[in-house]
């Protein structure tokens, strides 16, 4: 999180729809300490209806960090799954996709990164 703005400034919301797009600095909304930048009228409308839908797991920090040692680690905005309706956000850099690492133990690393998201908390 940079400057307080979430999932670096990518719109939540855009995830759901047809792939990830920047939101714009224009068009922003705080909730419940952080601030989301949104691409279209249309999404911040969309999230007014009902933020929780669309915040993303884990603080927006990476999934498998969550999940595989109880990091907090920052993620690539553009390297992401929904899963049960749900935004997990992943770190992939330097020859290091932890997307490819999660799917290969999905169920294992989503148990653990709860149980470790409720610890940190």
């Amino acid at each position: 999180m940079e400057d307080g703005i979430m999932v670096q400034g990518y719109d939540i919301v855009s995830y759901f729809n047809e792939k990830p797009l920047e939101g714009k600095a224009s068009i922003t909304k705080r909730y419940k300490g952080a601030t989301y930048q949104f691409h279209t009228e249309t999404n911040l409308t969309a999230f007014n209806a009902n933020p929780e839908k669309y915040i993303p797991e884990f603080g927006g920090y990476c999934a498998y960090a969550m999940g595989a040692r109880g990091e907090l680690v920052d993620i690539d905005p553009e390297t992401y799954k929904i899963v049960n309706g749900k935004l997990y956000l992943f770190y992939n850099a330097y020859f290091n996709n932890t997307l490819k690492k999660w799917n290969k133990d999905e169920t294992n690393l989503l148990k653990k990164a709860n149980t470790n998201w409720k610890e940190l908390l």
